[in-house]
């Protein structure tokens, strides 16, 4: 299932999780790609937006986790670079594996396996990298290379699993899925001055917010304590 958030984004509600489409001056992105087995519900949300999944020319991804990345290698006629945070690129490509000794990485690697690395061409993400009308925010604490996107042109902000929807507000990231709540907390201090005016606030988890999204994410920052 699939809906339209503002005129060039697009929400793709799974179950569970949360992936979008964005127009973004005629070239599409896909951000964050889902589980496993919700390939077909990706799958027919690009063909019915974008046309086909050749027309997708990049995919942004928040995070790795299993949720997040899952379709990947399983997407049928995805060719576009992908691109992911500096600190969890070698856990998608499989060059390293998650730390056992953190609470989230073990659960990383006890599920990795259920994904299998992406064919194309994975880029490196750093903070301040301008990708198309999006500018990466490095925002570490749910993992340590989580990103967030945000774009001015078409008003929204990517937020990953930084945060989540929870009774129509944005609360932080909890302990039990995150690999350092004082540094999720951190990062969303930082980014509630530094991202630039947004409406749509696209988050991995709950029902994502189509106007007042920087407003909605600054409360946030607040009740953390800024």
């Amino acid at each position: 299932m699939y809906r339209q958030l503002r005129e060039h984004v697009w929400w793709i509600e799974l179950s569970g999780v949360n992936a979008y489409l964005v127009d973004d001056d005629g070239t599409f992105t896909l951000v964050d790609a889902g589980l496993p087995w919700q390939r077909e519900s990706v799958q027919q949300a690009v063909d019915e937006v974008a046309g086909s999944m050749d027309a997708i020319d990049r995919v942004l991804l928040t995070h790795y986790d299993l949720d997040h990345v899952g379709t990947l290698a399983r997407l049928d006629g995805l060719d576009a670079p992908i691109y992911i945070g500096r600190a969890d690129h070698p856990y998608l490509v499989g060059e390293e594996s998650p730390p056992w000794r953190n609470h989230k990485g073990a659960f990383q690697r006890v599920v990795g396996w259920l994904a299998s690395a992406p064919d194309g061409p994975v880029e490196t993400v750093d903070d301040g990298d301008e990708i198309g009308s999006f500018t990466a925010y490095h925002a570490p604490g749910h993992t340590p290379g989580h990103t967030v996107y945000a774009s001015a042109d078409c008003s929204v902000a990517f937020l990953g699993d930084l945060v989540r929807e929870d009774d129509g507000e944005l609360v932080p990231s909890p302990s039990v899925i995150s690999y350092d709540t004082d540094e999720v907390h951190a990062s969303i201090r930082d980014l509630a001055d530094t991202l630039p005016p947004f409406e749509a606030a696209c988050q991995g988890h709950g029902v994502p917010f189509h106007e007042r999204g920087r407003e909605r994410f600054v409360a946030c920052a607040d009740r953390v304590g800024r």
